[in-house]
């Protein structure tokens, strides 16, 4: 059958390279027309941003074409593998908005895959060898130089067929033999040096318990998984580029075995480039030694490049689509800057995050002529970029809570804020003139003082009156206290994956966290669910922590309302 779509159709459209690969398969009628991708993740961690660019387009693409797509977890190394982190990967993955057409495991394979490599023996195409990993690395030679054949490469088939089943009976120790694929030991890709197909490994598997010690290698169980799948087109990162040869050549002796199915169809590899950031690391191992040493609170703290660190923080699941979206795919490695990912979380939550005033360095502001005990309820504007989000009151007194950088008494001329003898707008209620301030033995502010118009409230014909400075605000006697945690790069150095001789730990920026324990809130925030979208009004946008409980309040800084760190260190 041959798809309608032509070539000339394809190259007028603005695909990339990946959806052009596919649609040219299917004007040429590959496959049937059917387009069945797989996201594949090992379940030894959480997933990052990284993996969130791969499952995006793997289960993107199967939307686009009427396709499917599975999700099938790698569970070939029983020594890293736990429960635990298959549910997370399912809850990050349906987070954001994808969903799988079935779920399976490469253990579903193993029997398959485990007669398929006795089939490969009886052919003559793998042996097992018992030497030690460190005797098959020297032997494999290099790039410019042939390796040396094992001296068990040619031993009997029979023999090769009693050791690979005694490799599964838990009689042998780890590394007492392995089985490898018989190719060729002077290939030009290192790859088809008789790579590993089995080892040893004596650990319970979180699914199949103790039924299997002898477990595949990724190279040899991966594509046979995608073909028994019915995976058209396996999409992976620019590192599996130099498998490929060894994924198709496997694959070809499937097809030639009794496991091959009647499809006229077998998964093609298409490679794109891995999401790097700046100021980031994505090495599974670096970010597994970051939570086992403490160095971050967890595998969701909310420095972590993790998707359940960034939606801990307070990240959309729509912004991290759109920064991927944007950075789009490629044939080349690149390094990404983090303030693209921060321009997309600002633009997203500027449209979805609800306003609210906070202070987060108190002073406190008394308006002198304000009657004593008096209460108005302001209107505040939920959002002003969504004219359905509604409003809600914010009480206005006489003492008040300001930032502490908001005043300032001996002012420059360009100083828009407060100080004596000058004139601005409490955001949603009056303008105020500063009078003065009070100070403490060692002259520092301790309170200022100002005197309010009654005319120039917000909504009344004098509150047009222009000044230059709006202020936030709260009421001292209403607002309630808060823990404030303001995040910010996990890594001091631009590319710490690029530091060789450094150790990662010490490229770790100082200054990631800072927790302001003496803040305060209005209290219409106290009534919003963890994980909301806010902004502090003229800070930034922050959510509200799952550390939050009993009356006491939490607040994470997802990203402030413009790029600091770029100034801070242009400098």
């Amino acid at each position: 059958m041959t798809n309608p779509i032509d070539k000339e159709t394809i190259e007028k459209k603005s695909l990339n390279f990946v959806e052009q690969a596919i649609e040219s398969d299917l004007a040429e009628g590959k496959n049937n027309g059917k387009v069945q991708t797989r996201f594949p993740p090992e379940p030894n961690g959480y997933l990052h941003i990284g993996h969130a660019k791969a499952f995006i387009l793997d289960f993107g693409l199967a939307k686009k074409y009427g396709g499917k797509c599975n999700l099938r977890f790698d569970d070939t190394n029983p020594t890293k593998e736990d429960n635990e982190y298959v549910e997370a990967i399912k809850n990050d993955i349906q987070w954001l908005g994808c969903e799988w057409d079935n779920i399976y495991y490469a253990s579903d394979y193993f029997q398959d895959l485990w007669d398929l490599a006795i089939e490969l023996i009886k052919g003559g195409h793998a042996y097992i060898d018992e030497q030690s990993a460190e005797e098959i690395a020297k032997q494999k030679g290099t790039p410019t130089t042939p390796g040396v054949e094992s001296p068990y490469r040619n031993r009997p088939i029979e023999e090769s067929l009693a050791l690979f089943e005694k490799m599964n009976s838990g009689e042998l120790e780890e590394g007492a033999m392995v089985l490898r694929a018989k190719i060729d030991m002077a290939h030009s890709n290192m790859h088809f040096r008789d790579p590993l197909m089995y080892r040893i490994i004596k650990h319970p598997h979180h699914r199949t318990g103790t039924k299997w010690n002898a477990y595949p290698m990724y190279d040899y169980a991966h594509g046979q998984s995608d073909y028994l799948e019915g995976v058209t087109h396996s999409i992976c990162t620019l590192e599996f580029e130099v498998h490929r040869p060894l994924y198709n050549y496997f694959i070809k002796l499937l097809e030639g075995s009794s496991l091959a199915h009647q499809e006229d169809s077998r998964p093609r590899q298409i490679e794109f480039n891995r999401l790097n950031l700046t100021y980031t690391v994505m090495s599974k191992r670096k970010l597994l030694t970051l939570v086992k040493e403490n160095l971050v609170n967890g595998w969701d703290d909310p420095r972590m490049p993790t998707l359940c660190g960034y939606r801990r923080r307070g990240y959309s699941p729509e912004s991290i689509r759109l920064f991927i979206e944007r950075i789009g795919y490629t044939k080349y490695e690149a390094l990404n800057d983090i303030s693209l990912l921060e321009s997309a979380v600002r633009e997203d939550l500027n449209k979805r995050a609800t306003r609210v005033s906070a202070v987060l360095d108190p002073i406190k502001l008394v308006i002198t002529n304000y009657p004593e005990g008096q209460v108005e309820m302001m209107d505040a504007v939920n959002n002003p970029e969504d004219e359905t989000a509604g409003s809600h009151a914010i009480p206005f007194s006489k003492e008040l809570w300001i930032e502490r950088n908001d005043f300032m008494e001996d002012a420059p001329k360009k100083f828009f804020r407060m100080t004596p003898g000058k004139e601005v707008r409490l955001k949603n209620a009056y303008i105020i003139n500063c009078t003065g301030c009070d100070k403490d033995a060692n002259g520092k502010v301790t309170t200022v003082y100002a005197e309010y118009d009654p005319q120039t409230k917000s909504g009344m014909p004098e509150a047009n009156r222009r000044v230059k400075g709006t202020l936030h605000w709260l009421s001292t006697e209403h607002c309630l206290p808060a823990e404030v945690r303001l995040y910010d790069r996990l890594f001091k150095v631009e590319n710490p994956g690029a530091e060789e001789n450094a150790d990662f730990r010490n490229l770790l920026n100082p200054d990631s966290l800072k927790v302001l324990k003496n803040c305060y809130i209005e209290p219409f925030a106290a009534g919003l669910e963890v994980g909301s979208y806010l902004q502090f009004q003229r800070i930034g946008y922050f959510t509200i922590d799952s550390d939050t409980q009993n009356g006491s309040l939490v607040f994470n800084r997802t990203v402030g309302l413009r790029d600091s760190w770029g100034k801070i260190n242009k400098k």
